[in-house]
């Protein structure tokens, strides 16, 4: 979409601007305008990260431990408490495991990534 806008500035410069140059710095700073802004937006959020990160507080840095600990609690009775109920008969109804494993598994890998950064010392 930025693409189909960007040849018709280019040809209002045309007409307003005579120096080269100029004109094609002009349609350079137009074409990458929409990049630099995403750039200076994911920028900002790496920011609130990084500050999310440093908190102390459990409600606001401990989302993914708490995340991670709900999907444990729904495998841990689907696969060990129902089981073992069930034996004496009772009924324990079980969590649905194809909404928690995407969940589990993005957190795993992004898990994975961060040991990884831990064993280059990028993070203490």
């Amino acid at each position: 979409m930025i693409g189909q806008l960007i040849g018709p500035v280019t040809a209002i410069l045309d007409k307003f601007i005579e120096d080269k140059d100029q004109k094609a710095q002009l349609a350079h700073d137009i074409a990458t305008m929409s990049e630099r802004h995403a750039q200076e937006l994911a920028k900002g959020q790496l920011e609130i990260n990084k500050a999310e990160a440093a908190s102390g507080s459990l409600f606001k840095g401990g989302w993914r431990p708490a995340v991670g600990w709900i999907c444990v609690l729904g495998f841990g009775v689907n696969f060990l408490v129902s089981p073992i109920a069930a034996g004496f008969g009772v009924v324990i109804p079980q969590a649905d495991t194809s909404v928690m494993l995407p969940v589990l598994m993005g957190m795993l890998g992004l898990g994975g990534l961060r040991t990884f950064e831990k064993t280059k010392g990028v993070i203490k």
